[in-house]
């Protein structure tokens, strides 16, 4: 089982102001040249790998055909989306809960590459033109929103502008170092950077969405609303029941469909995406194929029972697929804006009393892997002893960080699997100790003002209380008051965003060149920012500087070392108790689609690469 998907501070000291007084290198991937030119696409570090001249994206079928409908169930969402549920479709606020795949509907100015870890290239603008910190966007001729307006300079200087006020934190923390977006005329975007602006933002500024002007200005941007939008992108909203089903509709003469960037996507004319409020209903769905696409997440449902008649008769395939992404991090995240996780023994204790071992073997049948990174399942994560480079980030703060820092990498407690294993709780009972609880009258752990130590576990799917259960007897055993909580998807939504819980399981995977987003995740900045993504309240101002240095590393060497510098301390942190991970795609599908030879490293898009086959209906 796997839960699924979702500031700035100046470096302290030592090697990591080196970084300022570099060039940036998504200017040319080297040096700056000596006059601009206009550049097809950026990349952070390095040439972009395809020319200009490209046709298409390597892992697209470029004859594939038109037509036909998916219906699929969500396997990720970013921003305000929810998988449950939804009540809006202004996915770019923090407030209400919007469908998965919206972003289907929007388009920007380049798009990733999904061969490759940080490159886009041009779609609603032709081209770039880099000056220092000045980019200018050249805007594509004969593009239109959904309604047949024209797509202009003024609507992307409006979107910028108005996801950095108003949108989602997540939006308005990358966009703080942009100072200004303004259109020259009707095709000339120009967007100005702060001086510190790192060269992770010029590749995210060009993904963002562009929206219609005229549409959100009169519909009011702020608010959440089901009214249909203008869209920029290859789909609009089309059929919906709230909370039951929306179905995205194929724009019939998408302007971006014979682009190099278009060529081979967005070819169903119809993506339906249902929701069910618990899994088990999902599946059903899935059997009956009323749902024709499903990843799954839930180890037992993989392992017992893909076992019904459209499977065993080749009508449904199951086909496992590499994920080359990596994996982030999963786990129950502690709220350490709660004074009774204040203290990093305590929260190390929790983590001791989950035995992963038994719960892999007896619950997921031994089909993952156990996380404890950040950065896992990738080459950012840090391994035994720290390196010479990384030694000469951490050595500045010598005396503000634990010493361990300096040695091995922490690594979770291991047990024998047998579900009976008493030396990991010792070690637990030792440190809960040191923290200063004691057992009261009634054998529950209590500090000196004698308040009790009381861990509510918020989710929203009864199918996680097989995994919580085994956990809470543990935690039991050590005088812990554990509790459930389950909620419904929009309660869940609201508290998860007020930081209104004890323990929370979430799943944030990050990119494989981390950017500025990456200060929602851990920065002081972003602890007690409403929506933000540092669920656990994480307010080091160690953890600041190596994010600063990891931000605004001018090579890729250099960010890898930042950012296994910053996963050590992070580890010893005790921010969360790691779960697991899996680094492949389970799929499960009705025999219906065509799909492309090869599979991009860093994504597995089906709604956007595959087709109907001739007996789709």
């Amino acid at each position: 089982m796997t839960a699924l998907t979702r500031r700035s501070v100046l470096a302290l000291t030592g090697a990591a102001a080196l970084s300022r007084s570099l060039t940036p290198a998504w200017a040319t991937g080297t040096a700056a040249p000596a006059e601009p030119v206009r550049r097809h696409a950026l990349s952070v570090f390095g040439e972009p790998a395809l020319g200009p001249n490209f046709t298409h994206f390597p892992y697209v079928n470029p004859d594939a055909p038109k037509g036909g409908e998916i219906r699929m169930l969500p396997s990720s969402f970013e921003g305000n989306q929810n998988p449950l549920t939804f009540n809006t479709f202004n996915m770019h606020i923090l407030r209400g809960d919007a469908p998965p795949l919206m972003q289907l509907c929007h388009a920007s100015l380049m798009v990733q590459n999904l061969d490759e870890p940080d490159a886009v290239y041009g779609h609603l603008a032709e081209s770039v033109t880099v000056e220092g910190q000045r980019l200018t966007f050249h805007m594509r001729p004969g593009t239109t929103f959904s309604d047949g307006s024209p797509i202009t300079a003024e609507d992307a200087a409006w979107s910028l502008n108005a996801l950095k006020t108003e949108g989602h934190p997540y939006y308005r923390q990358v966009l703080r170092p942009m100072d200004s977006a303004e259109a020259v005329d009707e095709a000339t975007l120009v967007v100005q950077l702060a001086d510190y602006a790192s060269n992770r933002l010029p590749p995210l500024i060009a993904a963002y969405p562009v929206l219609s002007k005229a549409y959100w200005e009169a519909a009011d941007f702020r608010s959440a609303t089901l009214d249909r939008p203008v869209t920029s992108g290859p789909y609009t909203v089309g059929d919906f029941r709230p909370g039951r089903y929306v179905a995205y509709e194929r724009r019939s003469e998408f302007w971006g469909d014979s682009l190099p960037t278009g060529v081979g996507h967005n070819n169903f004319d119809v993506i339906r995406v249902d929701f069910f409020r618990d899994r088990t209903a999902g599946f059903e769905a899935f059997k009956s194929g009323q749902v024709q696409y499903r990843e799954e997440f839930t180890s037992k449902t993989w392992a017992t029972e893909y076992d019904f008649p459209a499977m065993r008769d080749g009508r449904v395939v199951r086909e496992e697929f590499p994920d080359g992404r990596p994996s982030g991090a999963q786990g129950w995240f502690i709220n350490t804006r709660r004074a009774k996780f204040k203290d990093r023994r305590t929260r190390e204790a929790l983590t001791y009393a989950f035995d992963f071992e038994w719960t892999n073997a007896n619950l997921f049948f031994s089909l993952y892997k156990r996380t404890y990174s950040f950065f896992m399942n990738s080459d950012l994560l840090a391994v035994g002893e720290p390196s010479p480079e990384e030694l000469a980030l951490l050595e500045p703060f010598r005396g503000q960080v634990d010493e361990a820092v300096f040695g091995p990498a922490w690594l979770p407690p291991v047990t024998d699997g047998s579900g009976r294993d008493r030396a990991p709780l010792r070690i637990a009972i030792r440190l809960l100790t040191e923290a200063g609880w004691t057992r009261g009258p009634n054998r529950i752990l209590v500090n000196a003002e004698g308040e009790e130590l009381s861990v509510e576990f918020l989710y929203r799917s009864p199918t996680f209380e097989r995994v919580i259960q085994p956990y809470v007897k543990r935690l039991e055993l050590l005088g812990v008051k554990a509790t459930l909580r389950l909620v419904d998807p929009s309660q869940y939504q609201e508290r998860v965003q007020n930081f209104d819980f004890d323990f929370t399981t979430s799943r944030y995977a990050l990119g494989p060149t981390p950017g500025e987003s990456i200060r929602q995740m851990w920065t002081s900045d972003n602890a007690n920012e409403p929506g933000s993504y540092n669920l656990a309240g994480i307010a080091d101002p160690v953890v600041d500087a190596l994010t600063e240095t990891l931000i605004k590393a001018p090579t890729r060497a250099e960010m890898t070392t930042a950012a296994r510098a910053v996963d050590r301390v992070l580890r010893l942190g005790q921010y969360w108790v790691p779960q697991w991970y899996t680094d492949t795609h389970r799929t499960a599908r009705w025999d219906k689609f065509g799909m492309p030879e090869t599979k991009p490293r860093y994504d597995l898009p089906v709604a956007s690469t595959w087709w109907a086959g001739d007996d789709n209906a």
